[in-house]
């Protein structure tokens, strides 16, 4: 066996899956014109998350459980733009994680768009301007974003997904002599993030941290100077073109933020595996066991809570609030129908969408 032979078979299989691809994107292009008929939604994570699922099972061979995912949710992506391409907002700026955690789930190929805010995320998919919004709600060491709790109870907008993304750190510089940089660029809190890495490699030696307002500016500004360096996100340093000389430089790997997929119009169908969101606005709150009384609900029909998040009501002097709260199943599920119609106008369904386990 020499290796050009191995080369051959290589190009024969790859003859093959394109092939096959292709095959795939025309029965792809025949169930988009069925949905155009039907006025469905192309986007479907339950459907995406079975077909995984079925993968997962099937497999036999060396691909990891990462790998089929990675590569099948680029194959929706592609799909998902031939059946009817859809427009994508997120908290910018490019080669931030929330780009990252967006195309994790529409891929490289989706059209996006960076805009500078989290309510502009939000106003870009009420007014129809991009079909999905892609935005943080928390962090497992920072914990949660206020801005997008509020923004969930204040506008008229589901939850399509959640996608988790582990926070990696990269180190890129056009220089691998640690001696010649003179500027370490990125966010405060990234510098924070990958203090060990800093203390290890650059004690003694003269680079100065410079905070700026995104990783992505870091990767911006280490790719106009020769002897500078960022500390930014992987996919921030392959969009400006600056080499990696250190992947994965931050002091722990137990770094995750959770990111929320926002739609206008939306309903999954149940997966198995499912949590829903809700919002309660109860009567009362300043009363001793409003709440608990509430959750009592959720205990007496074993439905498990994952997040209870509570927000001032900003209304009158006195202290009222309105709690987020998220728990396993689906909307359809009896025992969360018995819920929500017994609390009516008191509680607002956010969506009931596939569980993300990382």
């Amino acid at each position: 066996m020499t290796l050009e032979s191995l080369r051959t078979q290589i190009d024969s299989i790859d003859d093959q899956l394109l092939h096959l691809l292709n095959q795939r994107m025309e029965v792809v292009r025949q169930v988009g014109e069925l949905k155009k008929s039907n006025k469905s939604v192309i986007y479907r994570p339950e459907r995406e998350k079975q077909i995984l699922d079925r993968l997962h099972e099937l497999n036999k061979g060396l691909m990891t459980p990462a790998a089929i995912d990675a590569i099948y949710l680029e194959i929706f992506a592609v799909s998902r733009n031939l059946e009817m391409p859809e427009r994508v907002a997120y908290l910018g700026p490019e080669g931030s994680f929330t780009h990252q955690a967006a195309e994790s789930r529409f891929g490289a190929m989706s059209d996006y768009m960076a805009l500078p805010t989290i309510r502009s995320v939000f106003e870009s998919v009420e007014t129809g301007r991009s079909r999905f919004g892609v935005v943080p709600i928390e962090n497992n060491q920072e914990g949660v974003v206020n801005e997008t709790i509020d923004l969930l109870f204040e506008k008229d907008l589901l939850i399509a997904a959640e996608a988790q993304i582990p926070i990696h750190f990269t180190f890129a510089t056009q220089t691998d002599v640690l001696s010649e940089i003179t500027h370490i660029y990125s966010k405060d809190i990234a510098f924070g993030q990958c203090s060990k890495f800093l203390r290890d490699y650059f004690e003694g030696l003269p680079a100065e941290l410079i905070p700026v307002e995104s990783t992505s500016k870091a990767a911006k500004l280490a790719a106009q100077q020769p002897r500078a360096a960022a500390i930014c996100s992987n996919i921030a340093s392959k969009l400006f073109g600056v080499p990696v000389l250190f992947d994965n430089i931050e002091d722990t790997d137990l770094n995750r933020t959770r990111f929320l997929i926002l739609a206008k119009d939306f309903e999954n169908q149940k997966s198995g595996r499912d949590k829903t969101t809700i919002v309660a606005r109860l009567p009362n709150t300043n009363k001793p066991g409003v709440l608990a009384q509430f959750l009592q609900e959720f205990d007496a029909r074993q439905i498990n809570l994952t997040k209870i998040e509570s927000r001032p009501l900003r209304e009158g002097a006195t202290f009222k609030y309105w709690f987020l709260i998220e728990f396993e199943g689906h909307a359809s599920d009896p025992g969360v129908q018995e819920i929500l119609e017994h609390h009516g106008a008191d509680v607002k369904w956010l969506g009931s969408y596939v569980r993300s386990l990382g």
